[in-house]
C-alpha cells in the first residue's frame, strides 16, 4: 500500500475524477438547501402557508416582541401652518402593512366588545339591490392573505399555521389569544363571519371597495367609480359606517368640505389605476374630546352639541384633559391580486394632548389648529369642530 504522501502523485482515471466531483457537488447542494431554503421561504414568502399565493414579499420579524413594542408615534401637524386638502400618499413596504405593539391584546378585547354591542355598525356586507357578487371572493381573498400568509410570515412568534391532523385543513393559530381559524373561508362560512374573525384578530380596520359595473353610457376615458361593499370598522371617527355601505367614494366623502373640487377626480383616478403590488399609506389627524375609539355617534366631525342641544364653544376651564386626544389614522391602500378589490385599511392611534404639550409641541399643534382655517379648504376648521374646542385647547397648549 503506498504511503499517503504519494497518493496525490499517482494518476486517477478521468471517470473516477468526474464521479468524485459530482458526488461532492451533490453533498454541498443538499446541505445548502437544508440550511437556506427555510430562510428563503420566509424571506420571499415561498408558499409554505397558503398554496398558489400571489401576494407581495413579506419580510419576517423573527425576534419581534409585541409586549415591549411601543405604539407608533405620529405628529402629522408639525410644520403645518395651513391645512391643504390633498391625498398626501407615500409608498408603503408591504411588510409593514399591519403594525403590532403593546396595546394589541387590550385592543382585541375592546374590539370583541364592540362587535357584541354594535355588531351591525362594526361589520357589514352590502346585501342591498346594489350588492356585488364579487364581494364574497374579495372578503375571502383578504381573509386568506391576512391569516394564511401575512401574519404568520411577518410575526412568526405571534402566529402559526399548521395542518389539522383530523380534517387535514390548514389552520391559523394566534399564540397570543389561543384562537384558531381555518386559513380559508369554507363555502358554508358566511361572508360576514370572515369579517368578524379579521376584526377579532388584528387591531386594524378594513374597507373593501369594488368598481361599479361598466355601462354602455361610460366613455373610453371614464374612470369606474368605487363602491364600499363590505367592511370591518371598529373605530369609526365620527360617522356611522353602516350609512356609508353601498355608496360611491364621492358620496362617502360628501360631508368633507372641498372634496368635490379638490380631491374627487384625483381620488377616482388613483383608485382606478393603482396596480396590484403597489401599497401606499398616509396619516391624518384630528382632535377628539371623547376618549372612546368607537365614535360612530361622536362629534369628531360635523356639528357638536352641548347637553341642552345647542352648539356651544368650550371655555378653557371646560376642557377635560383626560378625554382630549390627538387622534391619528395610519391609512393604507392596496389592490388584491385575484379579485382586484381595493382594500382601505387603517390603524387608529390616540395621544393625550398633555403628552403633546410635554413633548414641547404645544405651539406646533396650536399653529396647526389655526391652520385649519387657512389653506385650500377653510371650512375644515368647522368640519373638525375647531369652533367648539379650538380656543380652549390652544389656551392650554400655550399656557
Amino acid at each position: 500500500m503506498p504511503h499517503p504522501s504519494t497518493l496525490w502523485h499517482e494518476p486517477l482515471s478521468f471517470p473516477i475524477l468526474v464521479l468524485g466531483l459530482i458526488v461532492g457537488f451533490c453533498c454541498w447542494a443538499y446541505r445548502w438547501n437544508q440550511r437556506s431554503l427555510p430562510r428563503l421561504a420566509a424571506r420571499y414568502n415561498v408558499s409554505k402557508h397558503t398554496t398558489n399565493y400571489e401576494g407581495p414579499t413579506i419580510i419576517p420579524l423573527e425576534d419581534f416582541e409585541w409586549k415591549t413594542t411601543a405604539p407608533l408615534q405620529f405628529r402629522p401637524f408639525k410644520g403645518k401652518d395651513r391645512y391643504n386638502l390633498t391625498m398626501a400618499l407615500e409608498t408603503l413596504d408591504p411588510s409593514e402593512l399591519i403594525p403590532m405593539d403593546s396595546t394589541y391584546k387590550e385592543r382585541l378585547r375592546l374590539r370583541e366588545e364592540l362587535i357584541k354591542q354594535h355588531h351591525d355598525i362594526v361589520v357589514a356586507v352590502n346585501d342591498s339591490p346594489t350588492a356585488d357578487p364579487r364581494t364574497r371572493p374579495a372578503v375571502s381573498e383578504l381573509y386568506s392573505f391576512i391569516l394564511g400568509n401575512y401574519l404568520p410570515t411577518r410575526y412568526p412568534n405571534m402566529f402559526k399555521v399548521s395542518q389539522d391532523t383530523k380534517t387535514h385543513c390548514e389552520m391559523f393559530e394566534s399564540v397570543v389569544t389561543g384562537k384558531k381559524w381555518p386559513t380559508t373561508l369554507s363555502t358554508s362560512t358566511p361572508t360576514i363571519r370572515g369579517l368578524e374573525i379579521l376584526a377579532e384578530t388584528v387591531d386594524e380596520d378594513f374597507l373593501i371597495l369594488l368598481p361599479e359595473a361598466e355601462t354602455e353610457a361610460m366613455g373610453p376615458s371614464d374612470q369606474p367609480k368605487y363602491i364600499l361593499q363590505a367592511y370591518a370598522n371598529c373605530y369609526p371617527a365620527g360617522f356611522n359606517s353602516r350609512e356609508k355601505l353601498g355608496l360611491r367614494l364621492a358620496d362617502i366623502h360628501s360631508p368633507v368640505p372641498g372634496y368635490p373640487e379638490k380631491l374627487e377626480r384625483s381620488m377616482d383616478r388613483f383608485f382606478a389605476r393603482i396596480e396590484v403590488g403597489r401599497f401606499v399609506k398616509r396619516v391624518n389627524w384630528s382632535i377628539t374630546t371623547e376618549a372612546e375609539l368607537f365614535a360612530a355617534f361622536g362629534s369628531i366631525h360635523g356639528p357638536a352639541y352641548a347637553e341642552d342641544g345647542t352648539q356651544q364653544a368650550m371655555k378653557p376651564e371646560d376642557l377635560k384633559l383626560d378625554q382630549t386626544f390627538l387622534r391619528c389614522e395610519r391609512q393604507t391602500l392596496y389592490r388584491l391580486p385575484s379579485s382586484k378589490a381595493l382594500v382601505f385599511g387603517f390603524h387608529t392611534y390616540t395621544y393625550p394632548v398633555q403628552q403633546i404639550k410635554d413633548e414641547g409641541l404645544g405651539e406646533d399643534l396650536a399653529i396647526a389648529i389655526d391652520g385649519l382655517k387657512k389653506g385650500n379648504s377653510p371650512a375644515m376648521y368647522k368640519y373638525k369642530n375647531g369652533n367648539m374646542w379650538g380656543e380652549a385647547l390652544k389656551a392650554f397648549l400655550r399656557s
